[in-house]
């Protein structure tokens, strides 16, 4: 089974339903909910693959980088007056 469209539609999803988590321990918790949540058909091993696929794109993407605000330019408006 290919998980690759399975992987980008989870990271997709990755800013509203990992609003809040604090490090990668609960992103990696909310990523297999998630997973598990739209996918209850995939095996343990591919729910797996999968969730390691969604963490490498976060990662790639610099979603854990310091400093980021996952509330995105919105925030960044507000601070600036906008």
């Amino acid at each position: 089974m290919d998980l690759r469209g399975i992987i980008n539609e989870i990271a997709g999803q990755a800013d509203d339903f990992l609003d809040g988590a604090a490090n990668r321990a609960e992103a990696r918790a909310g990523v297999t909910e998630q997973v598990g949540a739209a996918h209850p058909e995939l095996s343990p091993a591919d729910r797996r693959k999968v969730a390691d696929g969604v963490m490498a794109i976060l990662e790639s993407e610099g979603f854990f980088a310091a400093g980021r605000d996952p509330r995105g330019a919105q925030a960044e408006d507000q601070e600036n007056g906008e």
